[in-house]
């Protein structure tokens, strides 16, 4: 992708132009960003406290007992979202969903052991670990270009 930029005193709003042969994916996907209006902000409970979160303090998301929770600074606070939600608003660069019940932080991951059969363990900067469902390995893979 050929990426353009134009700097022109007489232009008063930002204006962006998309020249393809053909509606891609990517296209759509960028599109999809570039007018996404979803704020990022998250924000979790603990103990009746809200407590706004920064996704680069999150270690990992996930699913327990029908509430969601986010694990960040060495707690686990509980989110008013779901996980799909979540995925729309976290930055699709640091988090990949890796089970029908968590969301890891790629940026908080010490490690991946693939010597398992079917399925990879994560190694969390926490010492914490968690494992890869094998219906999300194949995506998991790809994502880190493996």
């Amino acid at each position: 992708m050929q990426i353009e930029i134009k700097i022109d005193p007489s232009c008063t709003e930002p204006k962006l132009i998309v020249l393809t042969d053909s509606m891609t994916d990517e296209i759509t996907s960028l599109v999809k960003r570039l007018s996404d209006n979803t704020p990022q902000i998250l924000t979790g409970t603990l103990d009746e406290t809200v407590v706004l979160l920064d996704q680069d303090d999150i270690l990992l998301i996930y699913a327990q007992s029908g509430k969601v929770y986010a694990k960040a600074n060495g707690k686990s606070y509980l989110l008013k979202l779901r996980l799909y939600e979540l995925e729309d608003r976290l930055d699709k660069n640091s988090f990949v969903r890796i089970s029908n019940s968590e969301i890891i932080n790629l940026k908080k991951v010490k490690g991946f052991d693939l010597s398992l059969s079917g399925t990879i363990c994560v190694t969390l900067s926490d010492s914490s670990t968690t494992y890869v469902s094998r219906r999300y390995v194949s995506h998991l893979k790809t994502v880190l270009g493996i």
